[in-house]
Parts: C-alpha cells; structure tokens; sequence
C-alpha cells in the first residue's frame, strides 16, 4: 500500500507548520539523538525523514492512528511505535541562563490540556478533565524556554511551579507571573486588599504587568495551533512528550 504524504516541500509545509529548512533542522536533531536507528527485529519501512513527518503531522494535526496509516501506507500498529519511538527525540532542549541573565525578562503560566488519561488528569475549571502544563516563555523572543511535566488540571498554579523544578532553570533572571503566583518569589501584580484601592503607582505597574505577561498567552494560543494540545489521547508520560516535541516545533516556527 503506497502512502500520499512524503518528506516534500509541499506536504511538510501545509502539515506541519514548518519550513522545510525548520524541518530539516528538526530532522538533524532527531537523527544525532539516535533516532536513525531500530534497535532490534526488522528495519523501519519508512525513511527517518517520512517517520518523522509522521510524528509532526500527529502532533499537528491529531488524527487517529486509523486516519494516518494510510496517508504514509502503514499500518495503524506501525504508526503507533514510530510515535512511542521518535515522539521523545523531538523533546525542546531547555534553554540555560547566560552571562546576560540580569537583562532578560522570562514569563511562565500554567495552560490546561484536556486529556482521556485519568491517570494524568482531573476535573479542572474547563470542565473537562485536564493536565496542568507550566511553560516558561522569553518575553522578548517568545520562545518556549522550558515546559514541565503535566500535573492535573486542579493544582494550582503556585504548588504545580513549586513542583516542576523549573526554578532552578531561573537562577539570575527576571520572571513574571499572574496572581496565581503569589508567595512564590515570582513578580507578581499588586494586590488590592480590603477597604484598601490601589495605588495609582500600583495601577500602572499592573497594567505594565498584564500588557508584558500577555506574551505568554499569545505563545499558548500558537502552540495549540498543533491539535494535540486540544485534545491528548495519549496515556501516560505521551502528553509530556508531546509538550515538549511541540515547544521545540513552535521554536523552530519562531527561527529567522
């Protein structure tokens, strides 16, 4: 059974929101993690650059398994290991703070994902059951610096950045948050208290505040440009994978 889509300019553009010089760049990364390899039983039939596509389209696009067979001309259960194989070999590197940390001014939120894991889930404020992913956003660039492992979708926002570790990516820099951050040594807007208004000082610091962390909402809105992160029927660490694969695929979309 022959398949439609190929490692060409025209399918690689229209599905996955790269050019074919990101794509190539993408392809490259994979390869050096090893993905050029099988490991044991019989070889892959399709060429690493065709499985990879694979992945993207997955992630881009989120059709079934079913629906994706017979677009490459394999069949579903291969579809499946090249995903479980290659999705982790897309993972976003997470970036390390440099000599000009002081300078930089760095974003992060939590975004809820819905999910059919309940293992990696929970009924959240969407209605839906849904993971809690914290990102960490460039303010300037907009590029995804580091994204955490999901957490359910009810933990709030301060405890899911106490427990990600990404503080520690951090150290020197500049980092901004919502309310929802509060006490976590993250900036974060003032806040009115009881029979107390805002200071008029207070007021224009939060909606300097609010016009900068906005970057981080816009990053969110084009990362969910890529299906998955509407609707994940991966289970287990397949979401975690696919945050990560799709932050690298956003970068890669920012890249000059």
């Amino acid at each position: 059974m022959a398949g439609v889509l190929r490692a060409e300019r025209v399918w690689v553009e229209t599905f996955t929101g790269l050019r074919v010089d990101q794509f190539s760049r993408l392809l490259r990364a994979v390869r050096e993690r090893g993905g050029e390899g099988c490991g044991w039983g019989r070889p892959w039939r399709l060429p690493l650059a065709e499985r990879v596509l694979l992945v993207a389209v997955y992630y881009r696009t989120n059709l079934t398994m079913r629906q994706l067979a017979p677009l490459f001309g394999v069949s579903p259960a291969t579809v499946c290991r090249v995903i479980q194989r290659l999705g982790p070999l897309l993972a976003l590197e997470p970036v390390r703070t440099s000599q000009d940390a002081v300078e930089r001014l760095w974003i992060v939120d939590g975004t809820l994902v819905p999910v059919r894991d309940r293992k990696v889930g929970a009924s959240s404020r969407n209605y839906r059951f849904s993971a809690n992913v914290q990102v960490i956003v460039d303010a300037e660039t907009r590029l995804v610096v580091a994204a955490a492992r999901p957490v359910p979708g009810n933990t709030a926002d301060a405890k899911a950045w106490r427990d990600s570790g990404l503080a520690a990516h951090c150290e020197g820099v500049t980092v901004l948050g919502d309310g929802a951050y509060i006490n976590t040594g993250l900036i974060v807007p003032h806040r009115k208290r009881p029979g107390r208004p805002l200071l008029k000082g207070e007021e224009e610091d939060n909606a300097q505040h609010r016009k900068v962390r906005a970057r981080v909402e816009h990053t969110f809105s084009r990362m969910k440009n890529y299906k998955i992160l509407r609707d994940c029927r991966q289970r287990g660490d397949g979401l975690h994978h696919a945050v990560q694969a799709v932050a690298r695929m956003h970068n890669l979309a920012l890249a000059a």
